[in-house]
């Protein structure tokens, strides 16, 4: 069927927009500022004329309504949108901001819009945001669950635009699949993340390995100690009851022996073979008797210990200029006279 104007004949399908059940159309492009919708930021929908919706309604087109965009002035780049509503201008497609700067389009350029083939359903995505300070919110993945329920597609080399807490983060999309375009309406999607386009590893503190030890020469060492200091090294020990005693008989008292125990230790702290002269000198021999320094006897039946080790050791010399002690030399008195 076709139609006559200023004696050209003109194809029905040509004027309409129809080819074989696509549906295409060229049209000038504004942001949502002029048209003041500023919502269509937080999305990939755009809005139509009122004419596009009755073209789309006689053909045979798959619903949900996705759309393939192609800008004169980058022929090669394409993107894919969904539609919102059919209210804009004729002659208008109102687009985000965002989807304007991926065709490389300024406000009033031409773009061309065509009925995409069936999208699949996108299993996998891998999104790169732009900024780290992304992931610093709280959290990051309800926030992007949140922001794609405004979306009906995705395609790989665009970049979206999310908006959290009043500010807009820019997230490029690096995958997609099983294909370049994906409709990601009522489906599963597995997201991952790339690292960010500012993000910089941490640095590595340095480590600060300990001083080496210092390196002493041979000729410099100590010699090693001597054996006798050992022996010097000994101090004498605590020697209890070391005083002189006096005996009730009269009698003068054995002098007090020496205790040979803190030379004992000294003598086996020593090594022995070279030092075995020392040691029996340290050492003093034990009294014979029975009878311990210090220790107060009474009676007759210790007389010959005490006669024994005053034989052994000489007699006290300060015992000769006192005057010996008599046993009850006192005077008496009687009561009767």
């Amino acid at each position: 069927m076709s139609l006559v104007f200023g004696g050209r004949r003109y194809a029905l399908d040509d004027l309409l927009g129809l080819d074989g059940g696509t549906f295409e159309q060229t049209y000038r492009c504004l942001p949502p500022s002029a048209a003041a919708t500023p919502h269509l930021e937080d999305g990939d929908r755009v809005l139509l004329p009122p004419s596009a919706l009755h073209r789309l309604t006689s053909l045979h087109v798959d619903y949900p309504m996705l759309f393939e965009l192609r800008s004169g002035s980058a022929a090669d780049r394409a993107s894919h949108c969904g539609v919102l509503e059919f209210v804009a201008m004729e002659g208008t497609v109102v687009m985000p901001r965002w989807m304007m700067s991926n065709l490389r389009l300024d406000e009033g350029d031409h773009v061309h819009l065509r009925t995409a083939a069936a999208l699949p359903k996108g299993t996998y995505v891998k999104l790169r945001p732009h900024a780290a300070a992304f992931l610093d919110v709280s959290n990051p993945k309800a926030v992007l669950e949140k922001t794609l329920r405004a979306f009906a597609c995705l395609t790989t080399g665009d970049t979206i635009m999310v908006s959290y807490n009043g500010r807009s983060y820019y997230i490029d999309v690096v995958e997609t699949r099983p294909a370049a375009a994906v409709s990601i309406i009522e489906t599963d999607c597995e997201v991952d993340f790339a690292p960010p386009l500012d993000y910089k590893e941490p640095e590595k503190p340095a480590v600060r390995l300990p001083p080496a030890p210092a390196v002493v020469p041979a000729s410099s060492k100590a010699p090693p100690a001597d054996d006798g200091a050992v022996v010097k090294d000994c101090e004498p020990k605590f020697k209890p009851f070391a005083g002189s005693g006096k005996r009730l008989d009269g009698k003068a008292s054995a002098a007090p022996q020496a205790s040979s125990e803190g030379a004992d230790v000294c003598s086996a702290a020593a090594p022995s073979g070279s030092n075995n002269g020392k040691r029996q000198q340290a050492s003093a021999p034990s009294s014979s008797g029975r009878q311990k320094t210090g220790k107060l006897v009474f009676g007759s039946s210790s007389a010959s210990s005490s006669v024994s080790s005053s034989k052994e050791e000489p007699p006290n010399k300060t015992t000769k200029d006192e005057p010996k002690f008599q046993a009850f030399a006192g005077k008496s008195y009687s009561l009767k006279r």
